[in-house]
C-alpha cells in the first residue's frame, strides 16, 4: 500500500524532523511558485509567448517545479486550481518561518513568499489555490499568463 503513495525515507531520530522537512519542502514550493509567477508576467509583458518560456525554462537553469507542473497544468489554462489551499501554504510557510526564527535562522525571501500568499489569501481567500499567487502579479502588470 505504502508503494502507492510514494517513497518511503529515513529522516532521522530527533522528534519533528519529518515535520521540519515537509514544512521546508513547503517554502520551497511555494517560493518556486512566486518567483515564477514574477518571471513569467514579466515575460508576458515583454510580449514572450508563455508556453515557449515554459519550454526554455524546463530545459535551462531556472527550471523548477512551479514552471514544469503548476504552470502548464493550472495557470496557463486558468484554472488556478493545482490542488493546494492558499490557507494551507500559507500555515505552511508561517510555520517554517516561525521554527526558523526559533533557531536564530533570518529567512529574507522566506518572509516575501510569506507576504505575497497573505496578499493571495485576502484577495482570494485561504480556499483558493496557490496558484493563484499569478493573478496578483497579473493584475498589478496588467497581463494574463495564458496559453
Amino acid at each position: 500500500m505504502l508503494a502507492i503513495f510514494g517513497n518511503l525515507f529515513y529522516i532521522g531520530e530527533k522528534p519533528g524532523s519529518a515535520q521540519t522537512l515537509k514544512l521546508i519542502n513547503n517554502l520551497l514550493a511555494a517560493c518556486a511558485m512566486a518567483i515564477s509567477a514574477e518571471g513569467m508576467v514579466m515575460g508576458m509583458k515583454a510580449g514572450l509567448d508563455p508556453k515557449v518560456m515554459i519550454d526554455v525554462i524546463n530545459v535551462s537553469s531556472g527550471r523548477n517545479s512551479a514552471i514544469q507542473d503548476k504552470f502548464p497544468k493550472s495557470v496557463l489554462e486558468g484554472t488556478f486550481d493545482y490542488g493546494f489551499m492558499t490557507g494551507l501554504s500559507y500555515k505552511d510557510v508561517r510555520l517554517c518561518l516561525d521554527e526558523a526564527e526559533a533557531m536564530g535562522i533570518p529567512m529574507p525571501v522566506g518572509a516575501m513568499v510569506r507576504q505575497m500568499l497573505a496578499v493571495t489569501n485576502a484577495v482570494y481567500g485561504p480556499e483558493s489555490d496557490f496558484t493563484s499567487m499569478v493573478r496578483n502579479i497579473e493584475t498589478w502588470a496588467g497581463v494574463e499568463v495564458r496559453a
